[in-house]
């Protein structure tokens, strides 16, 4: 599939998504959008492919919604599922990991895509923020619900509030961010990542990000029950088996994925 708005590569079992509108900074438009749930369709059903990263450019992740394409739109048109929500949760359904890698600005859309990845590695010039209140309107696809879960309510009222930025090291601190990596290293750092994950087994890979997952949406004690049911059904893999032998004969396991 040819793609206008964003990049779609390859490299060996990592598959790599670049957001690819430099001219207005990454801005989310509708066509971006069903661009992006497209590629994740395809690397998602691509058995080649067992993680993702995302990325912009050095300038901006995502600078926000393309507020030129948007400003006209009526509350019938955004009840009608138009534009950016019609796609918003793709990459959070997707069941392989993806990983986001920001530089720059990752305003608005732009945070709330980041936050739809299973984690952020940032480069040192990231800044974050969630502006949609100094254009008169409220986050749309996430910004008030998975910010205020990531970095706590104080952090993300003030955030959301004021419209402030917040640069890496902020980021890290409230996590955000899971690291903060030169702006040379950010991507290679991400691509490096998504290329570990891979290598391990992936029905246990599946199993463990639905459980970090479960555990922000449920009480605890449901989550601890999920885990020990996961954990007991891991020793169903064959993965399991050679997993723990590689480590008793001190040697690398080799998965197979079953």
């Amino acid at each position: 599939m040819s793609y206008e708005t964003i990049l779609l590569e390859r490299k060996q079992s990592v598959g790599l998504i670049t957001l690819n509108r430099p001219e207005v900074m990454n801005a989310l438009c509708e066509a971006l959008f069903n661009e992006l749930a497209d590629a994740i369709d395809e690397l998602e059903s691509d058995n080649s492919v067992a993680a993702i990263v995302i990325t912009g450019n050095d300038r901006a992740f995502a600078a926000g919604a393309d507020i030129v394409e948007m400003k006209d739109k009526t509350y019938a048109d955004m009840l009608a599922d138009s534009g950016l929500t019609k796609h918003c949760d793709r990459i959070a359904q997707c069941r392989k990991p993806v990983i986001a890698a920001v530089a720059g600005y990752a305003l608005g859309g732009g945070c709330e895509v980041a936050m739809m990845c299973d984690f952020i590695i940032a480069a040192e010039n990231a800044k974050f923020g969630q502006p949609e209140i100094t254009i008169g309107t409220v986050p749309g696809i996430g910004g008030s619900q998975r910010l205020t879960r990531l970095v706590g309510k104080s952090k993300a009222m003030d955030m959301c509030l004021t419209g402030r930025m917040m640069d890496a090291a902020e980021a890290e601190r409230s996590g955000l961010v899971s690291r903060v990596e030169s702006i040379e290293n950010y991507l290679q750092v991400a691509l490096d990542a998504a290329a570990q994950i891979a290598g391990y087994s992936r029905p246990v890979v599946t199993m463990l990000k639905e459980l970090v997952n479960t555990s922000l949406e449920t009480p605890l004690e449901q989550g601890l029950k999920a885990e020990r049911a996961q954990f007991k059904a891991s020793f169903a893999l064959d993965d399991q088996k050679e997993g723990m032998t590689a480590f008793a004969e001190k040697r690398k396991p080799d998965f197979k994925n079953q």
